[in-house]
């Protein structure tokens, strides 16, 4: 709970804690006096209270209570001095019972009201008596209206009773109204909704709240935590999966030698051998590659690489005249990549427009591949300067 919340709650005991005068009966006044036999006790418990023998003023304030025939300002007087006890000694129960007496009289300003609602609600909430938090904050904001810090302790008090779908209902909300507002969302609380999306296995919501974190919060591991659910996403079609891997690459987060491994072999599996050996030399060069048990296996690979790249060296020209009598497009963008990533960057464009023009099966791929050499510099095939 916040200091400022915490203090709130004492201020609210504070309130009800005053010191009470007794007037002798015939003062002008004298509606609002306490007799002798209510207004002792109440004296002895003041003193109690502050001695901190929190029994001891109870006793006195019950005692108080036990008379009869008492006026509306000896009942009111009684609540205020029951309420300060209780909310000293930490009896719940009892603060709230007598925060409620005062909260309905016409006697309490609405700002002290205010106050002893906000004391209910972070009373309970300190008890961790978390549904009577959430019905003494709900009470509270209808009655102040929004208070961020209350807010707040209203989403942590449906969390930690594993009530994720209001917790991530208010949440959004916040969230929302600060965005709307030309706030920033603090990364807490994105983190907080993100976890109560986990709960809630909202995966939809989940990737939204990872981008939003990523986009005010760009850190290695929320972009590793949206592109993981690409690729665990089954809907995302087998062909962007080189893709996502790349994505990986450009934000920093590929660092695993099977991840180097399978990224390569996706390049050759699509007839892009100068890429794989590029991402094969990204991973050495990373420290990924060649360094563990598997490095045997990784120079084989690279092996076979840097001889199929020799290879469509020498095929290039004749890939790309078959590519023009293909019945799709397909294959001229395939021959259009590859003339990029050997260093003739215009030629490949000109040939991947083409293939554009003439109409390929898998658009998406397409698109993909055609935005690659677009969106950034291609990487200079190895052993080319440009």
């Amino acid at each position: 709970m916040s200091s400022s919340l915490f203090r709130a709650g004492l201020l609210a005991g504070a309130i009800v804690a005053l010191p009470f005068s007794m007037s002798v009966a015939g003062s002008a006044q004298a509606a609002d006096t306490l007799s002798m036999k209510v207004g002792k006790p109440l004296q002895q418990a003041q003193t109690a209270l502050a001695a901190h023998k929190y029994a001891a003023a109870m006793s006195a304030v019950d005692t108080a209570e036990a008379v009869p025939g008492k006026t509306d300002y000896e009942e009111y007087t009684i609540a205020q001095m029951r309420a300060a006890v209780a909310a000293q000694s930490g009896d719940v129960a009892a603060a709230t019972a007598a925060y409620d007496k005062l909260i309905a009289s016409s006697r309490t300003p609405k700002d002290a009201k205010l106050q002893m609602m906000m004391a209910e609600a972070t009373m309970a909430y300190t008890a961790k008596d978390y549904p009577r938090a959430v019905t003494g904050i709900e009470r509270y904001l209808h009655a102040a209206g929004s208070n961020p810090a209350m807010e707040t302790l209203l989403i942590q008090s449906y969390y930690l009773q594993r009530d994720y779908a209001n917790a991530a209902r208010v949440q959004q909300a916040q969230i929302d109204a600060e965005v709307k507002g030309g706030k920033v969302p603090t990364e807490s609380q994105l983190q907080l909704l993100a976890a109560c999306q986990t709960q809630l296995k909202d995966l939809s919501g989940l990737n939204r709240t990872y981008v939003t974190l990523a986009s005010y919060y760009p850190k290695p591991e929320y972009w590793a935590l949206i592109l993981h659910g690409l690729m665990v996403n089954p809907k995302v079609p087998p062909g962007l999966q080189l893709d996502i891997y790349r994505i990986r690459q450009a934000a920093g987060v590929l660092t695993a030698p099977a991840d180097y491994m399978d990224m390569t072999e996706l390049a050759m599996q699509a007839g892009l051998p100068q890429l794989a050996l590029d991402l094969m030399n990204a991973g050495y060069a990373s420290g990924a590659l060649g360094k563990d048990a598997g490095a045997a296996r990784e120079a084989r690979l690279k092996a076979m690489v840097v001889k199929a790249v020799a290879d469509k060296k020498a095929t290039i020209a004749a890939d790309e005249a078959a590519a023009v009598n293909a019945p799709t497009g397909n294959a001229l963008l395939t021959a259009g990549y590859n003339y990029v990533t050997f260093g003739q960057v215009d030629k490949g464009l000109a040939v991947m427009r083409q293939g554009l023009a003439k109409g390929p099966l898998d658009r998406t791929s397409a698109s993909c591949i055609w935005a690659w050499p677009r969106w950034r510099p291609a990487v200079p095939p190895t052993g080319s300067r440009r």
